[in-house]
């Protein structure tokens, strides 16, 4: 939640369409982290932002220790292939050996500490055992299969960094460096409402003229899987007071209200006049394919405790893919800046186009497209905004710009769905 938005009041003139890069960089402008921080459990911390920096507490591995299964050796006992070498000890992770006398070896298994004396590790594969004697049957170097105490971190380092998104391996690199607890930065609350009275939930019958309720559960799914609390406020009917109404509801106790349809300048698109009425507007033309339409702005709290708080806003095109798209290239940057990540931003890849588009557009458009098994990204046929099977299929976008058109063997820039949660 913020106050200190330059959203212009005005919303009488049509203003010009924007860049996409020109409205993203707007939105980033406006959008500021969260200050709150919570404690929680390391293994409670996935999908959330690291709130500050973490030096770890141990050196990382605490000593020095044995990558494979094998014999702990003196390199310099070891003269020919062959050899034959007592084994003095045996040695288990969690368990400490004794120092290696000359011309002895000791049995080690992977992650056991290396005995004082010993400077090799040979693994087991290339020694043959007979009786209390291994021979030997490669010549070691120093050093080698040992994992050195602080290799990965020393105590002290920053093991991770503020405004990291956790994932499954930060949380691993944190409990290596002796935390339990994460200081985080408190979820994001998205609201999120849809309009249309054509709209029917899956599971009950479809009237005459409706279509099922796609965004819903999509939209819901990307505020979910930013790590985000999602509430479902629901199908509001196609009037102004209806979708005024939800707007007030929306912004209390929420950072942000995410709607799907009415974004156009139709007689039953009534989010633009709501929000004016309740807040105010920004942004309302971008120039891209699909999704065009995007509403942008801040809703008044009315509550008496948050006097002159905002909640902001954002209105999302009706047509499903359009929904999805300016989500991930607009709402999502903008819920990552508000967490406090660092990265906001999926950076494109260069990739070889195994297709061609030869409709230039007078908009940037975003192709749903594949990685194919020879290096290169394939097009699906139909890159309609209301072929939802379209995303689906697709594990990325291609960034095509205004009025260029594509051939077979041209690189372009893909933007992959793995790297935007």
């Amino acid at each position: 939640m913020n106050n200190q938005s330059t959203v212009p009041q005005s919303v009488n003139s049509k203003p010009p369409m924007k860049m996409a890069a020109e409205a993203l960089s707007h939105l980033l402008s406006q959008a500021h982290a969260v200050t709150e921080i919570e404690l929680v459990a390391t293994q409670e911390a996935l999908g959330r932002v690291l709130a500050q920096d973490l030096l770890s507490q141990v050196d990382v591995p605490p000593m020095d220790n044995t990558q494979m299964d094998g014999y702990a050796v003196r390199v310099s006992d070891i003269q020919k292939i062959g050899c034959s070498l007592k084994i003095a000890q045996r040695i288990p992770a969690g368990h400490l050996g004794k120092k290696l006398e000359p011309g002895t070896v000791a049995r080690i298994f992977t992650g056991a500490t290396i005995p004082e004396g010993a400077d090799a590790v040979v693994m087991q594969e290339v020694c043959e055992l007979n009786g209390d004697h291994v021979t030997i049957q490669e010549l070691p170097e120093k050093g080698q299969w040992i994992r050195l105490q602080g290799e990965d971190l020393r105590a002290g380092q920053v093991c991770l960094t503020k405004g990291s998104f956790l994932r499954p391996q930060e949380l691993g690199v944190a409990a290596s460096a002796g935390y339990a607890q994460l200081p985080v930065y408190r979820k994001i609350k998205v609201a999120a409402f849809f309009t249309g009275d054509e709209l029917t939930l899956p599971g009950n019958p479809l009237k005459p003229g409706g279509i099922y309720n796609s965004n819903r559960d999509t939209l819901l799914a990307c505020i979910r899987a930013l790590g985000c609390e999602a509430t479902d406020l629901g199908i509001v009917p196609d009037t102004l007071e209806a979708t005024r109404d939800a707007l007030r509801r929306a912004s209390i106790g929420h950072d942000l209200i995410i709607t799907s349809g009415g974004v156009s300048v139709g007689e039953e698109d009534h989010i633009k006049p709501a929000v004016s009425a309740e807040g105010r507007l920004d942004m309302w033309q971008i120039a891209i394919k699909p999704g065009k339409p995007l509403a942008f702005g801040a809703i008044q709290q009315k509550d008496a405790t948050k006097d002159q708080a905002e909640t902001w806003f954002m209105g999302l095109p009706g047509n499903p893919v359009s929904s999805y798209v300016t989500f991930l290239l607009f709402v999502r940057p903008f819920i990552t800046k508000l967490q406090g990540r660092t990265n906001q931003v999926t950076s494109a890849i260069m990739m070889r186009a195994d297709f061609d588009w030869l409709k230039a557009d007078r908009r940037n458009e975003f192709l749903r497209v594949r990685m194919n098994q020879q290096g290169g990204l394939d097009l699906f046929p139909n890159q309609s905004s209301g072929v939802l099977t379209s995303a689906s299929w697709a594990d990325g976008l291609v960034d095509n710009p205004a009025a260029q058109t594509i051939k077979k063997g041209d690189l372009v820039k893909y933007l992959p769905f793995s790297g935007m949660f």
